[in-house]
């Protein structure tokens, strides 16, 4: 029987909860008591360095990684302590939009899309393609169900793993790093997408990336994590504001002494 409190989610409460969560693997230390709300209705962006813990958090929200302290809570439910057939429920409720896309090379567009509806719902043929055809229209790509991937541009295919992740309707979308190999103007698209898809469908939004001005226009509220521990958080104004030197190097994407002492090292005693 897993542990519960309270059900329900209004805006003025958080819909995922961590609670003073770690995560070890091996020697190293992912995530180190890291506790973090998520308010309902709102997008949370969470900003730092590779290797900072980031992708692990969002894997521990859906349960695909369970902490070795701490407690990650959904609504009223402990999703560290649900089975894996108990986890059904939650994933359904949580849209994921890998970094890579994860798009199936050999279905068409419409066959990625109407995956999940094949897989967890009993929703009849044409009411299938009723729904993918919707989902096309809410990101922009309408009329291209019977494409393959191969076939599209690289920000058209985030747009087509972006309907895919929203295809149950769900209350929450994780994003892991949505802009990864766009340019600045695809970019764009995706963050007024991420935003307009929040407006439309009421959505919770988590957004890991490494995209500072995508960052900017689309938190209500940050996150910036280091060395698995979470060194602020709080409304973007605040990360604009702050002179921390660890955040403000993140921001204005200034490497520290000591990193490029790293890269002055190993030039020593090369003959160029």
């Amino acid at each position: 029987m897993s542990e519960r409190t309270p059900s329900g989610s209004t805006p003025e409460t958080p819909i995922i909860r961590l609670e003073s969560v770690s995560k070890s693997f091996g020697s190293i230390q992912a995530l180190d008591d890291i506790s973090l709300e998520f308010p309902t209705g709102r997008t949370t962006v969470v900003l730092g360095p590779s290797g900072c813990g980031k992708s692990v958090m969002l894997k521990h929200i859906i349960g695909l990684l369970r902490p070795d302290r701490g407690k990650v809570w959904f609504q009223s439910q402990r999703v560290d302590q649900l089975r894996e057939h108990e986890l059904v429920d939650i994933r359904r409720r949580v849209g994921f939009l890998f970094q890579q896309g994860a798009l199936f090379d050999s279905m068409t567009v419409g066959q990625n899309i109407a995956f999940p509806l094949r897989e967890h719902t009993s929703i009849s043929r044409p009411d299938r393609f009723k729904r993918v055809d919707r989902m096309l229209e809410l990101v922009g790509v309408p009329g291209t169900a019977h494409r393959m991937p191969a076939e599209l541009s690289g920000g058209q295919r985030k747009r087509i793993a972006l309907a895919r992740s929203i295809v149950l309707e769900p209350e929450v979308i994780l994003y892991d790093e949505p802009t990864t190999g766009l340019d600045p103007i695809r970019s764009d698209v995706i963050a007024q997408l991420i935003l307009r898809l929040q407006d439309t469908l009421s959505l919770t939004s988590i957004v890991v990336t490494h995209d500072i001005q995508t960052a900017f226009k689309i938190a209500d509220t940050m996150v910036m994590m280091n060395n698995g521990r979470i060194l602020m958080s709080g409304a973007p104004e605040l990360f604009e504001a702050s002179d921390d030197e660890v955040i403000r190097r993140f921001l204005d994407g200034q490497a520290s002494p000591e990193e490029l002492g790293e890269l002055t090292d190993s030039f020593q005693g090369t003959d160029l």
